[in-house]
């Protein structure tokens, strides 16, 4: 479903997704962030599709948005941390549309730098993805604050961060969350989409089954 969400700067544009009325109901709702708007980044990217896909396959309720200034998203695009409150504008709408459910957060490249900042701040997140966190090309040592759980999925071939070089920098981390590098991938996982969606399916899956046995 196409929607729009308020946001600090205006509406936010929005596409949600629900499980279908015939299966379980859901344990968990998640918002998931698009790669950096000035190198073309959208809630439409490869990427942020398959993730989402991964987590709606895995039965949970799935919001993807654009950050201001992006789409048909109010705004223009600050790059200096304010889109941070984009993110916590839609969790804050998704934790009162769904208020009995677990809230998750998820993002590629500058949106895992984005969910990262945001969940080393912001309690109410209680499992983060960070796909290809781009550790060697943005500052990110709000990563080190975070303890998890979560998962962050690296590329093997990615020039803007390898899982090697986010254990040499962020220890803790690597320490706190899942970590798993899909071998040969560059930074889009061209040729690797398919792994992308069924690797953070099966983490959900395990996630929801840890949460249900705690």
């Amino acid at each position: 479903m196409n929607l729009f969400i308020p946001g600090p700067e205006g509406r936010l544009e929005a596409i949600l997704w629900t499980p279908p009325t015939d299966a379980p109901p859901p344990r968990a709702a998640v918002v998931v962030c698009h790669p950096h708007p000035a190198h073309g980044g959208t809630m439409r990217n490869n990427v942020v599709y398959r993730v989402a896909r991964g987590l709606a396959e895995a039965g949970l309720v799935v919001v993807r948005f654009n950050f201001r200034g992006t789409g048909l998203s109010a705004g223009v695009h600050d790059g200096a941390g304010a889109e941070d409150g984009d993110l916590v504008a839609v969790l804050d709408w998704m934790a009162r549309e769904h208020p009995e459910l677990e809230l998750w957060a998820a993002g590629f490249s500058f949106g895992a730098r984005t969910v990262a900042s945001v969940a080393s701040c912001y309690p109410r997140i209680l499992r983060a993805l960070l796909v290809a966190l781009p550790v060697s090309a943005y500052p990110c040592e709000f990563a080190s604050e975070l303890e998890g759980p979560g998962l962050v999925l690296m590329a093997g071939a990615d020039e803007f961060g390898s899982l090697a070089v986010l254990e040499e920098r962020f220890p803790e981390l690597a320490d706190a969350f899942e970590t798993h590098e899909i071998e040969g991938a560059d930074h889009f996982f061209k040729g690797f989409l398919p792994d992308v969606q069924a690797y953070v399916r099966a983490w959900a899956e395990r996630s929801l089954e840890t949460s249900s046995s705690t």
